[in-house]
């Protein structure tokens, strides 16, 4: 993920990269800018001031007497508030050896509340307000979360002070929560670029804490439960007034807010003075690393520097992060040789994050082949030795700007986006101004500073070269090269529209097509996915794709595809002053597809590895939820993912693409949105180029699919040489959104397992009490991807939904006890219902949480587009008027209807397939240890649910191994 680019959608891949090494960072001694006066932070510092700031808000600064930082920031939307509370602590502050990890061990503890508002009190209150809330933990910061009604700031501002100052937990609760913490740990090994990241930190980095990530080493999660005394230390040393910045974003009067912080938070005590962070000394020499990979995975290579700490006033990292995202991102011309046209790697990228000491810049890539990891490093080598010899021009550099600046531009569509994008910079200085005054060194930069930063930074004795791989890789690749030895050596270089006007510069449109993976051939499984990439990924008939993103890039623009089971989506994201030129671009991809056999066999070899490798090998909750998806709607058009299976995807020819593309998207097949400042010019314009589209109805509609209900619990083991245990499990539903009882069982749902929350039902049984897995979810509509995302993606409309539940991975000795839980506690809410305080509740959370759920343009956007194709209303009025007039029996009727704790289709991945099916079918006691005490009540509730009988048969168990899963 480019850290300088917020705005950029996020691939699972940056995704990855941003969780195991965020670029967030905080001073070891609290800094901040300004008095403990108010005043409106673009009017204070002249160096913000002028047409040159990003942010067009106006804000209020406040230094409270203690220490604490104040930043009040209307945003000028309606309703909706966001408190962000960065605190300048991360896992750089982790001095002692020995224990790592306890940054973000507190991101966890935060949420267990205090004597005078426990966590079970905490979260009713919270979610009382319909809020969202989360936090995340990174090298350099903190930040807590929560986005809400404008009438809950007082009482979200209350209960925020309450925990940052009187946080109390037993040691029972903080060993409890240390198993959490493992099982996050647990939750990522199955990535292996989480661990090449690991290794890569833990080689560069000799003195600073940047030696470690933000996880922490494994021996120290380990032992985290023996240190409940040093956690006291941790949090008194840090959770401290003058670390730690409030902001109130949204729709929000700053006076007041202002005094609302001081009621509660002015009597907070200041903290003592800290031991320093170690510096590291100087790098003398370049250093290799390779890392074993149990599980079979493409190759990786990294190459890192050691590179500059983030400053607005030294201009080397934003040089640094620019030059390296020119030269590998891409519009790269080695993007180009190595991905697209040798096609020797499936990713390409850079990460420079923006570290408050020195840090690391790295270049990576997976490589298709073991015996080309020499090559691409070499490349990757050649390239850097060029970039430090030749400047880019300045061209090159003025588009870069562009996109920064429209790609910040086009973030800032809701106040949670605001908010947090603001946190991502306030940290360093506890200061408003820092984001305006980085996109001004951005904006002053040239190419000589990018050459300059070049000399200084991509040196031989900085370089740090750290490898990956399942196989053996070539013994070359071990004896590093000087940089030098590459300096002479030539490098490659009909149908309506739905308008959602708004005052949003942004202007996004979608293109929903009736087609997906239920209407793939058989045998030609995959085939719906591979023609939309070969539209979004391979470029028009006049230009390459290369030549597309590089017209984009300055743009700050997108175009993208998403596939489904029955529709396939394009979205398509452009400043509005961009537009002309934007379409002119964009749209022939799928008017005039460029069809190339070089891009087929690019595309085709990146969907089979996301199948076996992103998904099968290294993502084994997704994995378990597409393979109950699969099961439960075998025989059907809904049988196989949307990827494809192994088989399908190589019969596919680019003949079958062509037919596909022609007989797919049709005029006829069209629904089409447009949001933004859109002028009747564009409406024009967008309408005028879809109708070249040809005409026809578009391939035929399928009849519903027929879920398979089964009798009792069927249960498929996937054998996996895996750390931790998956599972999934569910059944088919007959509801969907144009159901009657959609809004009854979508409350039943989210007080089951709300996506996400820690309020929910199943994760306070699971994993807040028991400390069993990060988390435990339930489901009424399909969520591909939800380990990524807060909220559905729209555009995934299907006929046919099923009831799930997701339990996230678990201790292979907790697989049975972690099964037993999730069905007694379905059981029992379908068997004795909600209470009427537990429907009120849910209910008052649901009738705000909607908003949070279509807050910005894609997503109204994109469920506006969903209610056309249910044929309901605008999905926010929909379920606030069903709510409304819910009543607590017909929730409980609908469950009993629909829902049922006894026939169900159940997948668990595991390494030791066999020993799970004899304690699934043995059905005996399952035990459970704690490292803690615990009450009673609840040692004897795992007596009973221990013992409950599944009743699960012999014949009702199979076993698949891994590498046949999806394989035909």
């Amino acid at each position: 993920m480019k850290n300088m680019l917020p705005a950029m959608p996020v691939s699972p891949l940056a995704l990855t990269l941003t969780l195991a090494l965020t670029g967030l960072a905080l001073p070891l001694q609290a800094q901040d800018s300004g008095t403990s006066g108010v005043r409106p932070a673009n009017k204070s510092v002249k160096e913000a001031a002028g047409s040159k700031d990003v942010l067009p808000f106006q804000a209020t600064e406040k230094l409270l007497p203690n220490g604490l930082k104040i930043i009040i920031v209307p945003t000028g939307l309606p309703n909706i508030v966001s408190v962000q509370i960065p605190v300048q602590t991360g896992s750089r502050n982790e001095v002692e050896p020995g224990k790592s990890g306890f940054a973000h061990f507190f991101e966890h503890m935060m949420f267990r509340g205090t004597r005078e508002i426990p966590a079970d009190k905490y979260k009713d209150i919270l979610t009382a307000t319909g809020a969202r809330q989360n936090a995340y933990t990174s090298d350099d910061l903190t930040n807590y979360h929560t986005t809400f009604s404008k009438e809950d700031l007082e009482t979200v501002l209350r209960i925020e002070a309450d925990r940052f100052q009187h946080l109390s937990y037993s040691e029972s609760d903080f060993k409890t929560e240390s198993r959490a913490v493992l099982g996050e740990y647990n939750k990522n090994s199955a990535n292996p670029i989480s661990k090449l990241l690991e290794v890569m930190r833990d080689t560069a980095f000799q003195k600073h804490t940047y030696k470690h990530t933000t996880m922490g080493f494994l021996k120290d999660i380990e032992d985290m439960p023996n240190q409940y005394a040093y956690s006291k230390t941790f949090f008194d040393r840090w959770y401290r007034p003058e670390y730690t910045t409030i902001i109130v974003a949204g729709d929000v009067e700053p006076k007041s807010a202002i005094a609302l912080i001081e009621k509660y938070w002015g009597q907070w005590q200041r903290g003592k003075a800290q031991a320093p962070v170690p510096a590291e000394p100087p790098a003398t020499g370049a250093l290799y690393k390779h890392v074993p990979w149990p599980s079979p995975t493409l190759p990786y290579v990294a190459v890192s520097f050691h590179a500059p700490a983030f400053s607005v006033t030294n201009k080397e990292h934003a040089a640094l992060s620019m030059l390296l995202s020119l030269s590998f991102g891409s519009t790269s011309d080695i993007y180009k040789r190595l991905q697209q046209d040798e096609q020797k790697v499936d990713q390409l990228f850079d990460f420079t994050p923006p570290s408050v000491d020195p840090g690391l810049a790295t270049i990576g890539a997976r490589v298709k082949k073991a015996e080309d990891t020499v090559y691409v490093r070499d490349a990757i080598l050649q390239k850097i030795a060029r970039i430090v010899q030749t400047p880019l021009s300045g061209q090159e550099l003025a588009d870069a700007k562009s996109a920064l600046k429209y790609g910040l531009i086009r973030s800032l569509d809701n106040t949670d986006q605001i908010a947090g994008t603001l946190a991502r910079f306030v940290h360093y200085k506890r200061s408003y101004a820092t984001i305006n005054q980085f996109y001004q060194v951005i904006d002053s930069l040239t190419p000589a500073d990018l050459q300059a930063v070049a000399k200084k930074y991509l040196i031989d004795d900085g370089m740090v070269v750290t490898s990956l791989s399942n196989t053996a890789l070539p013994t070359e690749l071990s004896s590093l090269p000087k940089l030098a030895s590459f300096n002479d050596q030539p490098v490659d270089s009909k149908f309506d529209v739905l308008v959602q006007a708004s005052k949003l510069p942004q202007i996004r449109f979608k293109l929903v097509f009736a087609a997906g993976s239920a209407q793939d051939p058989t045998g030609k499984e995959g085939l719906a996915r591979m023609t939309a990439a070969m539209i979004d990924s391979a470029g028009s008939k006049e230009r390459k794709i290369d030549e597309v993103k590089k017209i984009l890039f300055p743009l700050a623009a997108s175009f993208s595809a998403q596939t489904d089971k029955e529709m396939t989506s394009f979205s398509g994201s452009v400043h509005k002053e961009k537009w002309k030129e934007f379409i002119q671009i964009a749209l022939p991809q799928l008017l005039e597809p460029g069809f190339r056999e070089e891009d087929f066999r690019r595309i085709k070899d990146e969907q089979k590895n996301a199948l076996l490798l992103d998904l099968k090998d290294n993502n084994e909750e997704e994995f378990a939820k597409e393979r109950l998806q699969t099961n439960v709607f075998a025989g059907s058009a809904y049988a196989h993912p949307v990827l494809g299976t192994v088989k399908g995807i190589d019969a596919i020819t680019l003949d079958d693409v062509k037919q596909f593309w022609k007989k797919a998207y049709t005029t006829g097949a069209l629904k089409v949105g447009i949001s933004g400042d859109v002028s009747d010019a564009m409406v024009t314009s967008l309408k005028q180029a879809l109708s070249k589209l040809p005409d026809g109805a578009g391939v035929a509609a399928i009849a519903a699919p027929v879920g398979k209900v089964s009798q009792g619990m069927e249960v498929e083991i996937i054998e996996k040489n895996t750390r931790a245990t998956a599972i999934s499990m569910g059944f088919p539903i007959a509801v969907t959104r144009s159901h009657p009882d959609f809004a009854a069982l979508w409350l039943a749902k989210t007080w089951l397992g709300e996506h996400r929350s820690s309020s929910s039902h199943l994760y306070q049984r699971i994993r807040e009490i028991r400390g069993m897995n990060y988390g435990d979810y339930a489901y009424i509509e399909a969520f591909p991807g939800g380990m990524f995302l807060s909220f559905p993606t729209p555009n995934r409309a299907r006929q046919s939904q099923l009831f799930e539940i997701w339990i996230r991975p678990v201790a292979p000795e907790n697989a049975h006890m972690a099964l037993r839980v999730a069905v007694a506690e379905l059981d029992k809410m379908v068997n004795q219902g909600l209470s009427k305080e537990q429907f009120e509740i849910t209910r008052t959370y649901l009738m705000k949480n909607v908003f949070m759920m279509t807050a910005t343009q894609d997503q109204q956007l994109g469920y506006a587009l969903d209610a056309q194709w249910y044929r309901t209303p605008e999905f926010t009025k929909m379920m606030r008027d069903n709510l409304s007039k819910l009543s607590l029996a017909d929730v409980n009727a609908a469950m009993k209807k629909h829902l049922s704790a006894q026939n169900m289709s159940v997948v668990m991945i595991a390494k030791d397939a066999a020993g799970l099916k004899d304690k699934l079918v043995s059905d005996g006691f399952s035990a459970i240890k704690y490292n803690s005490e615990k009450p009673r009540e609840l040692l004897d509730e795992d007596l009973v649910i221990g013992n409950r009988k599944l009743n699960i048969k012999a014949e009702a168990v199979s076993i698949t191994p891994a590498t046949r899963v999806f394989a035909e």
